[in-house]
């Protein structure tokens, strides 16, 4: 897979004159990467590479030191999607999904939308940085047709901070894809720039902050998928072309990249804590199976003597 320049990053930016703080996700050879394995119909590919771009740019704006996740479960052909983030870049992800029922909709007259496909359910984000730190989670449903829409709906019922999202997503000849993220977010002000959010004392204030938001988001939705996805545009031209006149100003992009965390010492840890005839077969072995990479982790008879030899001083399980 050839590497194209400008993209598998987030792109973080801010627009001075409305107080807004952008960011910007666009993914390709992450994408490969995490369907390489997996042998899923063009349908399910283009809704993983929507929702990593979207799980992208939901985990650039939080702080965190551990693994950002998103999990999307519904009752229609595509089951299951989930997408793990470590805050280290590094990207990893799966689906389920029903053969049958993505086939029907792929040979449907109209093309399918997301809400086909997933049917109804929710979709879940959690924050997790360790045993030492309390988790956070948060939940709401796969409303408004779209990935997008749902997350939109979890911004307007949790007050935070006002939220626009758009993904994008695209299919080469060669089946190769490409998706991305355009979010922006209203700021608190504390330094008396316009744009502030605590004007309410202030009726016209609001309304000029409330007209400089409603643009913001109207040039947002003025991107096509075509032109966001364009190789030819890096991120710094595509904050630039939106929101020139406003003011732009880019930062130190991240980079992003598929690497998944499974490991031989993990799977024998999980090995241990079940009872050895519960889990091997009719050979006397165990196979494991990372649902993420695909990656087979075969113990023999010998290899399963190892690890459930008793240490020294244990009694004999």
């Amino acid at each position: 897979m050839t590497t194209v320049p400008g993209f598998d990053l987030v792109q973080t930016f801010q627009i001075e004159r409305f107080n807004v703080r952008g960011r910007l996700v666009r993914l390709h050879d992450t994408i490969g990467d995490l369907c390489a394995r997996h042998d899923y119909p063009p349908l399910v590919a283009a809704r993983i590479g929507e929702a990593a771009a979207l799980t992208a740019v939901l985990a650039s704006s939080l702080k965190y030191d551990g693994m950002f996740s998103l999990q999307i479960q519904g009752d229609g052909p595509l089951s299951m999607i989930l997408i793990d983030l470590g805050s280290d870049g590094a990207m990893r992800g799966y689906a389920r999904f029903d053969a049958d029922g993505v086939n029907m909709l792929e040979d449907a007259d109209t093309a399918p939308d997301t809400a086909h496909l997933l049917g109804a359910g929710h979709m879940a984000f959690t924050v997790d940085q360790g045993a030492d730190m309390e988790r956070y989670q948060g939940v709401t449903a796969l409303t408004g047709g779209s990935l997008a829409g749902a997350a939109h709906e979890y911004f307007r019922q949790s007050e935070q901070l006002p939220t626009e999202i758009t993904l994008f997503n695209a299919t080469a000849t060669d089946g190769a894809i490409s998706s991305g993220a355009l979010m922006i977010q209203k700021m608190p002000d504390h330094g008396g720039n316009r744009g502030r959010n605590d004007n309410e004392g202030d009726p016209e204030r609001r309304q000029a902050d409330d007209n400089d938001w409603r643009g913001a988001v109207m040039k947002l939705r003025s991107m096509t998928s075509e032109e966001f996805l364009s190789p030819e545009l890096s991120p710094e031209t595509l904050a630039y072309r939106l929101y020139h006149e406003d003011g732009v100003r880019a930062f130190e992009a991240k980079a992003l990249f598929q690497r998944c965390r499974c490991s031989r010492e993990k799977v024998i840890a999980t090995l241990k804590s079940f009872p050895r005839d519960e889990i091997i077969d009719e050979t006397g072995t165990v196979l494991v199976v990372c649902e993420f990479c695909k990656r087979d982790y075969r113990f023999d008879g010998p290899a399963l003597d190892d690890i459930y030899r008793p240490a020294e001083g244990d009694e004999p399980s």
